[in-house]
């Protein structure tokens, strides 16, 4: 992330003092971190351990890629109706590593249930850093005493903490809370995650995880998860490619006061499905920021569709176009490669009907460039930090909003020494 990208995400999800927004202590969760020294060329913590001393309700979406990681593969299994702990680590991704790594999960379970108790379907993992590299579970068990001896409750600065523990090649700690009333019941939000590259999810993003203290059924959780996934983490991409460990979890401890939650349509449901949308957007839209070597947020908001396929498949062959973000990175307003993206989608439209927008200036409109635009001023507005493109298509009512980043010389970089 670039100077100017920086300052533009500090003044959008910091507190002014440079200090991240202040997270709720969820009750019922205790969180810790600690260092399996798993990068060799730098000290950090790079484990992560969530326990729910009560066991928490929860729902989970996972990758669709074929070559899903062992840790997808754990999760997917049958859990219990409450779960008690989730186990994080970073630099490694235990994916492609078989019976090994597979193993690895299992030793990582039981290691943890010897000190604290807990089953198989209790357990949830995930894992993020290099695909095919043998699992390293010998540092990892080694460590795991230490990180269930160093369990806090769930304050501001541990949070900061566990958000970093899960960085690879992010440049910023990403975390997002709301704290709300239900009935004159407090009910807190708050949400961590990661990702920088391979950021293109059929499901969700690189790795999520939100936990609340609303009291709500099972049931109701994963349709407010599921509900809100298409406009947030499924509507984010970095460079075009899907992670083998993409994956967004929820849970709820259930430790607010709040009378429990069963009904879908009742008001205090809509209030919660609300309040997380915020908070997965706000996370959706800090991964697409941190995006490797990213210098601008690009939001492509695609409108006048005959149905949401058709939009989100326009906004993502925009969002995806090689060449319409490397024009965004060397600030150039090459608008034509807007509508060349569109073209090549494979949806069925009208030249002569598409409208197109850069920020507030139309460009294009009917099948004509706009006798009103002037291209020193979209020099000008390509300048800035967050780049709008609006395209109306003219078929229809249906939407969709995508979101990306500029592509710059530091994304080959960044992924040419990414295991060094």
């Amino acid at each position: 992330m670039d100077l100017k990208l920086k300052k533009f995400f500090k003044s959008h999800f910091l507190k002014k003092d440079g200090l991240f927004v202040d997270l709720p202590n969820i009750k019922g969760l205790k969180i810790s971190t600690n260092s399996a020294n798993l990068y060799k060329k730098k000290k950090r913590n790079d484990l992560c351990l969530f326990y729910f001393e009560d066991g928490a309700n929860h729902a989970g979406v996972f990758t669709k890629s074929t070559a899903a990681a062992e840790c997808i593969k754990w999760n997917k299994l049958s859990k219990s109706n409450k779960v008690k702990a989730l186990f994080v680590n970073t630099k490694n991704a235990n994916a492609l590593t078989g019976i090994q790594g597979l193993n690895s999960i299992k030793k990582i379970q039981k290691k943890i249930s010897n000190q604290i108790k807990l089953k198989d379907k209790e357990f949830y993992c995930a894992s993020t850093g290099v695909i095919g590299e043998r699992f390293p579970i010998e540092k990892i068990e080694k460590k795991i005493p230490d990180l269930i001896n160093k369990m806090k409750s769930s304050s501001s600065n541990i949070w900061i903490k566990a958000a970093k523990a899960i960085m690879t090649t992010d440049t910023i700690a990403k975390l997002s809370s709301k704290s709300f009333k239900i009935k004159k019941q407090k009910i807190n939000i708050a949400g961590i995650a990661k990702g920088s590259g391979m950021i293109f999810p059929n499901m969700a993003t690189m790795l999520g995880f939100i936990f609340t203290d609303l009291n709500i059924s099972n049931q109701l959780l994963k349709v407010a998860l599921k509900n809100n996934l298409e406009k947030t983490f499924n509507a984010i991409s970095v460079d075009g490619d899907t992670s083998t460990n993409d994956m967004v979890l929820i849970f709820s401890t259930a430790k607010a006061k709040n009378k429990k939650i069963t009904n879908l349509k009742s008001k205090e449901y809509r209030i919660f499905e609300n309040k997380l949308n915020e908070v997965m957007m706000s996370l959706a839209k800090q991964i697409t920021i941190d995006g490797e070597g990213a210098s601008k947020l690009i939001e492509i908001d695609v409108t006048g569709a005959q149905n949401k396929k058709d939009a989100k498949q326009i906004a993502f062959s925009i969002a995806n176009s090689q060449l319409f973000k490397t024009a965004i990175a060397g600030e150039d307003p090459n608008w034509g490669r807007i509508l060349m993206a569109i073209g090549k989608s494979k949806v069925s439209t009208n030249i002569s009907k598409i409208n197109l927008k850069l920020g507030n200036q139309i460009i294009f409109k009917s099948g004509n460039i706009s006798k009103a635009y002037k291209e020193s001023l979209a020099s000008k507005y390509m300048k800035g930090c967050e780049i709008k493109v609006s395209v109306d298509l003219g078929m229809g009512k249906s939407t969709f909003t995508a979101y990306t980043c500029d592509l710059t010389h530091k994304y080959i970089s960044i992924n040419a020494d990414y295991r060094n």
